[in-house]
């Protein structure tokens, strides 16, 4: 039984909860760039952040000169997390396999992982310099084979991001532009007059952003469709509610509308978690945003055992769950609906976040029921293809072709398979009085 010790209206679920007034304003933009290319994109930019440079891009004595004047400890510290996320994307690479099987004689069926020729990867801003989505975006795509990664990224209250700028450049973005907005989602999925289109559009961003790869999904791919970062802890007694309290705020920082659950066998637990929460915002440097979504967002269930615990989570289908418990393993087995997991006290969100290797690109607002995040597998095509040498195979595919096609009413299908049928085998062809001599392979 679930007792509700701190309770929200319930969230509603999908990518298609958008605000109308986001969806007019970005439709606007949308048609607009499409339109008039550069000159929308510079308007916009200049009307939303404040900037209109004479060209978006940066060059590569900017860049260079933009590295050069960060702190040494920020730049190893970009070389080591890209290099914990590049280890994973390629034992994730390494995992698909191109293959090629002989299901009958000489018929022979395969398989090949061919990257996504260009991507557009959206790194966000606006308020902070969020370095660590340049490492999921684009150290990802690269490791997947991807030749042609262009980079957005906002300025910074009229500043150039000098760090999500290194962070670009060091995984290896052939593009960067100091631009945001939907205004960058518009450039780099439709193309202006000197930013060529591409094929693929991967990041996080607000609601507007979201909004864009909404409606720009189909005239190009899109990561997965994403809402506001959520966190859900599942802990029991041996939680320690001062930790479970610091990882639910954590999340909550990221934006006022920010889901932060706790799920817990413990009612001592999850009294304490209340109370440290209320005093840790007393002084949180991000209290504006983490306080107003623990107050609007912010829930705390009591179930009666870990079982019940793992079914609730389940049911929220969390972006970020994070299992704080004796036995923090057994998720693995009883769970199945969660973006990322977190096993045991020594993990936390934060460390998927920013440090650990694992991609931070997540499905949110239940989507986790059946889509994973972002992975190098998203920047790959898995394609097939077929070849027949032994002509008696032919013949036999083309009788059952014509017979299965036929079924379904398709006679131009039919008769695909039937010429060969005639022609490999010497079967009359009933609908033309074209024969053919029966050759063998």
């Amino acid at each position: 039984m679930i007792t509700y010790l701190k309770s929200v209206p319930p969230t509603p679920r999908g990518a298609a909860v958008t605000d109308p007034a986001v969806a007019a304003t970005v439709a606007a933009i949308l048609d607009d760039v499409r339109e008039r290319g550069d000159v929308a994109v510079t308007e916009y930019s200049a009307k939303f952040d404040n900037w209109s440079p004479e060209s978006f891009r940066l060059s590569s004595s900017e860049i260079d000169g933009l590295i050069r004047s960060l702190p040494q400890q920020v730049i190893d510290d970009i070389e080591f997390v890209q290099a914990q996320v590049r280890r994973f994307a390629e034992h994730q690479r390494a995992s698909l396999t191109d293959f090629e099987v002989e299901t009958l004689p000489g018929v022979r069926l395969g398989q090949k992982q061919v990257p996504v020729a260009a991507v557009g990867a959206y790194v966000p801003g606006g308020r902070y310099p969020l370095t660590a989505s340049a490492h999921m975006t684009i150290v990802t795509a690269k490791v997947a084979g991807v030749s042609r990664v262009v980079a957005c990224t906002p300025p910074i209250r009229g500043s150039i991001p000098a760090a999500t700028v290194a962070a670009m450049a060091m995984a290896g973005a052939d593009e960067i532009y100091l631009l945001g907005g939907v205004q960058a989602m518009a450039a780099m999925a439709l193309g202006t007059q000197t930013i060529d289109r591409v094929d693929l559009i991967a990041g996080p961003g607000n609601a507007y952003v979201a909004e864009a790869k909404r409606r720009l999904f189909g005239e190009v791919g899109i990561d997965l469709f994403a809402g506001p970062t959520e966190i859900l802890v599942i802990a029991d007694e041996h939680a320690d509610p001062f930790v479970v309290a610091v990882d639910l705020l954590s999340q909550a920082e990221h934006g006022p509308d920010s889901p932060a659950v706790l799920i817990t066998t413990s009612r001592d637990v999850a009294v304490s978690v209340s109370e440290h929460v209320e005093r840790i915002l007393v002084d949180m440097p991000t209290r504006d945003l983490a306080g107003p979504a623990w107050r609007d967002h912010g829930q705390i269930l009591l179930v009666d055992d870990l079982d019940e615990a793992y079914a609730v989570a389940d049911s929220f289908a969390s972006e970020h769950v994070e299992v704080l418990t004796r036995s923090p393993r057994e998720a693995l087995e009883k769970m199945r609906h969660y973006g990322a997991l977190f096993l045991g006290e020594g993990t936390c969100v934060s460390y998927g976040d920013k440090v650990i290797g694992t991609n931070h690109v997540l499905p949110t607002r239940g989507n986790a029921r059946f889509t994973g995040g972002l992975w190098v597998g998203k920047y790959l095509r898995t394609v097939t293809y077929q070849e027949v040498t032994d002509l008696s195979s032919s013949a036999y595919l083309g009788e059952v072709c014509g017979r299965a096609s036929r079924v379904e009413l398709f006679e131009g299908h039919a008769r695909s398979g039937d010429v060969r049928a005639a022609k490999y085998a010497g079967a009359p062809l009933p609908w033309s009085d074209h024969t053919f001599a029966a050759s063998r392979a």
